[in-house]
């Protein structure tokens, strides 16, 4: 399915941040920000160091202040490879700054960095060695104009932002840029991001921004990365949820895997919702397997496992697995390839399966 996203992708340009390229055809990045103090150093390694280990392949860290600019020198320092991209407003001298200490990307809102003098040495500091800015626009910061024009965040406003601000760049031979309009409602965000999609050839970030945490957080994230995507829209991605870095970086591989567009090695698990014929506890066995999964290190498997809980679907569903089983009353059959390999008494299903997917 990666083959078949990539064909409809709709083809944004090239920008390389660090050692990650997005836009074209390359995979689409997963980001995150850092939440610690920027100026506790040894701090926001750790925590860039974690996201690393998750799978983070963009990291973005506020640089509020002058001083924290030596933070993204202290990460450099220390060996951080993943791509640093510094975020800044009202600023513009930390812009330079960061510039000068090797940052791979810069964030701005240009609209709040001050006139376009200010602008403009960003950008000749940013072309100078090449590094690219991203134009972030976010529903809570949109130009008193356009609020005035539209009346409220709607998915025009949010557009004729970015676009006001990518003719701004441009209007200093820059276009080293990636676009991001956020918002925490999911239509205007989607239908933004299709406008901008139509209008310029720019890489885009996408993400439900201020989405909240736990399941609505999840649920809203999911639903605006996942259906801009399937649009072909969209080449960096953040899961923005009122927790730990690292869990943002999980659920958009999370995202990703469901939609088939993972570069990632991920297993791909399937189990039946249960009904009345059910006559195993395939909720409680389907998290016990989840569970035993991720303790033996074998999540990110290529291979598609099937929990079934009768023999309606179970067989079907299992045999185009490469691996499952389907329930019966107090066992289920073991099925390896669409063929029924043997009967497991329902204590020992999990640990069988286990077994077996280890062998593959």
């Amino acid at each position: 399915m990666l083959t078949a996203y990539n064909h409809m992708r709709r083809g944004a340009k090239e920008v390389k941040i660090g050692n990650v390229t997005i836009g074209g055809k390359n995979p689409i990045a997963v980001q995150s920000m850092t939440n610690t103090d920027t100026l506790d150093r040894d701090a926001t390694l750790a925590q860039v160091r974690a996201l690393e280990d998750a799978g983070c392949d963009i990291v973005r860290i506020t640089a509020p202040t002058e001083e924290s600019v030596r933070t993204f020198a202290y990460l450099k320092e220390h060996g951080v490879k993943v791509p640093l991209v510094a975020d800044i407003h009202f600023d513009y001298r930390i812009a330079l700054q960061c510039a000068a200490v090797g940052v791979d990307k810069i964030r701005i809102n240009p609209g709040n960095i001050g006139d376009e003098r200010r602008v403009k040495r960003v950008v000749e500091a940013c072309n100078a060695k090449n590094i690219p800015i991203r134009i972030g626009v976010n529903g809570g910061s949109l130009e008193k104009n356009i609020l005035a024009k539209y009346g409220s965040p709607t998915a025009e406003a949010l557009a004729e932002s970015a676009m006001y601000h990518v003719s701004l760049l441009e209007k200093f031979d820059f276009n080293n840029i990636v676009l991001s309009v956020k918002s925490s409602d999911v239509a205007a965000m989607t239908q933004a991001n299709e406008i901008l999609a139509n209008r310029c050839e720019y890489p885009i970030h996408i993400g439900v921004t201020e989405a909240g945490g736990g399941k609505m957080g999840l649920v809203k994230g999911a639903i605006g990365i996942g259906g801009t995507l399937l649009r072909g829209i969209g080449d960096t991605i953040r899961v923005s949820l009122t927790a730990d870095p690292t869990d943002e970086v999980e659920a958009a591989h999370d995202i990703l895997a469901a939609l088939g567009m993972s570069h990632r090695r991920r297993m791909d698990i399937v189990s039946c919702p249960t009904c009345g014929r059910t006559k195993i506890d395939l909720i409680s066995l389907s998290k016990e397997f989840e569970e035993a999964a991720k303790r033996e290190n074998l999540l990110e498997k290529d291979i598609k496992v099937a929990l079934m809980g009768c023999v309606v679907n179970g067989p079907g569903e299992a045999r185009e697995a490469d691996i499952g089983i389907a329930g019966g009353k107090g066992e289920a059959v073991l099925i390896k390839k669409g063929e029924v390999v043997e009967k497991i008494s329902e204590g020992d299903i999990i640990s069988r399966l286990i077994e077996e997917i280890k062998k593959m």
